[in-house]
């Protein structure tokens, strides 16, 4: 373990039962210069600062989270009713904008990483060291930088954004890159601004998928694409890439779950828009492989979308599954850390995982650092759910459903609209404004 730049360390027998050597380069830009293996490399959100002992991991996620208790205490979380908050323009309490979103334990943010090639496979087995060698020659080799600029400028829009938007404040960040909020200079209608560091940027092919999906894939239930610039730079090399997007007003969901006390029926209302989304992309053979509250972002008026698809997969007849581990430790799939090939149910699992963070403001084993959270995921399959007979039958079953850890037997994002959870429980849409409002405020106030 190092504090330099970045650290090294190795996983054996953590993940299955086969051998598994994995070791995490990272550096401090929290993106990782490596090289490209195709989809053979791991994707991994695991974080910058990991700890490798579980307690100062603990420790970490206590300073971080020290607002929160359980739900069912609801000190801190405030539960709250449309009728608590009074709707008037001219009050001085009311935020136009969306405060920073809260601070995250670093090791909830994205990362990449890469696969060690078992050593003691290659030495035993020769026919392993054919395969291998054969897998090898196969790669396809590494796109130049000029060679992914030149592919950006088919895709993206000519001239200057700093003549058609104006860049505010930063107002979150995402798997590849920093969003702001500003405003189209011609028409006053605001926007929001992802930047991209093209050098920092482990993969960059993943920025071109990541386009082309969301210029492909416009739905009410996603964050829709806007524009896409290449800036800066010199000859036919870009520093930047930038990517413009419809703005909401309401920030993160994660600032509610952690702000605010969500009963059943917002859970639903939230659920039954993202199972919308996950429906939408699923039919056009999409994965999103990152879904976790920080990637679903709100608006005042409680409209619920689906954001950041920097680790999507788009599936095809030649290719109908992956076997990347991408995503973050806490909300994966335990057929993505076995390794498995898998499709867009693991985009399920991973709802099943942000309804019980929307129950406990925080997913389960988030205490623990994230290698030890991928063991606890691949040899425990469901997470134990705190008390729950809190829980309504209808809401336990829901969570059953999506938490399924035979893959053949977990049901679709279809079907899990027709849920009686989602049908009889959710709420309006408005009903998440109060929350949002007040999570806002809780938010605004400590950056004061």
């Amino acid at each position: 373990f190092s504090n330099g730049n970045g650290f090294n360390f190795n996983i054996n027998n953590a993940i299955s039962t086969k051998e598994y050597s994995c070791t995490l380069e990272i550096q401090e830009a929290n993106l990782l210069n490596t090289e490209d293996s195709n989809d053979d490399k791991t994707l991994l959100s695991a974080g910058k600062n990991v700890q490798n002992n579980s307690q100062l991991a603990r420790n970490q996620t206590t300073t971080s989270y020290n607002h929160l208790t359980p739900t069912h205490t609801i000190k801190n979380k405030l539960s709250v009713k449309s009728s608590d908050i009074i709707h008037n323009s001219a009050d001085n309490n009311c935020i136009k904008d969306p405060p920073p979103i809260a601070d995250r334990p670093e090791k909830t943010k994205s990362i990449y990483t890469k696969p060690i090639e078992d050593k003691s496979v290659a030495v035993h087995s020769p026919s392993a060291i054919n395969k291998n060698s054969n897998s090898s020659q196969k790669k396809k080799s590494k796109l130049s930088e000029e060679e992914i600029c030149e592919k950006l400028r088919k895709i993206v829009s000519l001239g200057d954004p700093n003549r058609k938007y104006k860049k505010h404040e930063k107002i979150g960040q995402g798997a590849s890159g920093v969003v702001y909020n500003g405003i189209e200079t011609s028409t006053g209608k605001k926007v929001a601004i992802k930047q991209m560091q093209l050098k920092q940027q482990p993969k960059k092919e993943l920025i071109i998928n990541e386009i082309c999906v969301m210029k492909a894939n416009r739905h009410p239930n996603v964050v829709n694409y806007l524009d896409s610039y290449l800036v800066g730079g010199t000859g036919t090399v870009a520093d930047e890439l930038w990517v413009v997007m419809e703005y909401l007003d309401g920030g993160s969901l994660t600032e509610v779950v952690t702000e605010t006390f969500m009963d059943e029926g917002h859970i639903a209302a939230v659920c039954r828009e993202c199972l919308q989304a996950l429906d939408f992309l699923h039919t056009n053979n999409v994965i999103h492989r990152d879904i976790k509250s920080d990637n679903i972002l709100l608006g005042l008026d409680g409209s619920v979308k689906l954001t950041d698809f920097g680790f999507c997969a788009q599936l095809n007849n030649e290719q109908t599954k992956r076997s990347t581990m991408v995503g973050t430790p806490y909300w994966m799939a335990p057929e993505v850390v076995t390794r498995k090939q898998y499709g867009p149910k693991v985009d399920v699992w991973s709802l099943g995982i942000m309804a019980l963070e929307m129950i406990d403001g925080e997913p389960p084993y988030l205490n623990e650092n994230p290698l030890r959270a991928l063991y606890l995921i691949a040899t425990n399959g469901k997470p134990e759910i705190k008390e729950k007979s809190r829980l309504s039958v209808v809401f336990l079953d829901f969570l059953d459903k999506c938490l399924e850890v035979q893959v053949e037997k977990r049901i679709s994002a279809s079907e899990l609209l027709t849920h009686p959870f989602i049908v009889r429980k959710a709420k309006p849409l408005s009903s998440l404004t109060p929350l949002i409002v007040v999570a806002k405020e809780q938010a605004a106030s400590r950056s004061h």
